[in-house]
């Protein structure tokens, strides 16, 4: 028997499976083991005294394309160097995050990825996503052009065997020679495949993805895209009718420099439940406008956007809980489908379980908000 006490909070609780304007969440150690309404817990517990109201009580986030903060980056063989850009994120509400690597050469996405797989045992980071290298030219965006291959089964054999099963989702597009083949090999090897960084038209985007493809996410929708039009749709129309019909998730980088508020609030009206709330985070989060790196490339942060020499913007430097304040604050997106957007649905997306909800049987991840949604305290597996 388990006879660790347990710990009750109590505050509006807001998440996938439940939603109290007054309610109380239960757990022990690491585990969540009842969430019910005020009302409820005080029928089932009259001799105890009643916990006071903390707050907003949301699950803890779930951020699947992060690169790095707060000066220190995932894509890096240094473990020391990315658990603190880990330990940035945990600090402003993102307790569960996948460590995202971009294009490089093969050697070093090996290596970085056999790093974060280390990280990945210990609970430091929840997996890898491998952004790149079979990406397009036309769209590659501040990824480096001079390492872009098509999709290469031996590399991905290199990247799977590094990872030692944590390699969790990969980026790719779907127009390169060998996308098929890949497609098919990293799924049977528990990847989530994902398009991204793609000029292909809308009927080949639309096929890649389920039900007829592999693909399930699309990453940073928009970003590393040719621009919808209504004469030629391309990879944009054809995610977000992937996702309006749920046979895909879509990226949206809630930073409000990555798209237009109008876009936003597009997305979430098209596929409300499908979209996931990513940074796209990278070394400069958090700190000051200066030099920085994304991969082999150097960046400039001016006025908080981060771009490459060539121009494209290279990354976010927002929080995760910057991006739901965007959703709701900025797209209008209702507080219970701004978190679900944060937690449940990239969790569900990236195949990663007992994260992003609040119920019985998942981490004691929660995040304490008040009423302008500060962040008072965050809880990670129950701590």
């Amino acid at each position: 028997m388990n006879r660790e006490p347990q710990t009750r909070l109590r505050g509006r609780i807001v998440a996938a499976s439940n939603t109290f304007d007054d309610g109380v969440v239960t757990f022990r150690g690491e585990r969540i083991v009842a969430v019910e309404s005020f009302a409820s817990w005080t029928a089932a517990h009259p001799d105890l005294a009643p916990p006071p109201f903390a707050g907003t009580l949301i699950p803890g986030l779930v951020d699947i394309h992060n690169h790095g903060g707060f000066g220190h980056r995932f894509d890096t063989t240094d473990p020391g160097e990315a658990r603190g850009a880990a330990e940035y994120h945990l600090r402003n509400g993102t307790t569960t995050v996948l460590a995202g690597i971009v294009t490089a050469a093969p050697e070093d996405m090996v290596a970085q990825t056999a790093t974060l797989s280390g990280l990945a045992a210990d609970g430091v980071i929840a997996g890898v996503h491998a952004e790149g290298p079979f990406l397009s030219e036309m769209r590659c965006g501040a990824q480096d052009p001079r390492y872009l291959l098509d999709p290469d089964p031996v590399l991905i054999d290199r990247l799977l065997a590094a990872a030692d099963g944590r390699l969790r989702v990969m980026t790719l597009a779907p127009e390169r020679p060998g996308f098929a083949a890949a497609a098919a090999q990293l799924a049977a090897n528990g990847v989530v495949v994902a398009l991204g960084h793609s000029d292909a038209g809308y009927r080949e985007f639309r096929e890649a993805l389920s039900p007829k493809g592999f693909g399930t996410l699309v990453t940073h929708l928009a970003n590393g895209m040719p621009p919808l039009h209504h004469r030629t749709p391309g990879p944009v129309a054809a995610a977000l009718v992937a996702a309006a019909h749920g046979d895909a998730v879509v990226e949206l980088i809630g930073d409000g420099v990555h798209v237009d508020v109008g876009f936003g609030a597009l997305a979430f009206a098209t596929a409300r439940g499908s979209v996931a709330l990513i940074t796209d985070a990278m070394q400069a989060a958090g700190l000051p406008d200066g030099e920085y790196r994304l991969g082999p490339q150097a960046v400039r942060v001016r006025d908080g956007v981060a771009r490459v020499a060539s121009g494209s913007i290279a990354g976010g430097t927002s929080t995760l809980l910057d991006c739901v304040r965007w959703a709701v604050r900025e797209c209008g997106v209702a507080l219970p489908d701004a978190v679900r957007a944060a937690t449940a649905t990239p969790a569900a997306a990236a195949g990663l379980d007992d994260v992003g909800d609040l119920r019985p049987g998942c981490n004691a991840d929660i995040l304490i908000l008040d009423e302008d949604m500060g962040l008072r305290r965050t809880l990670r597996r129950g701590r």
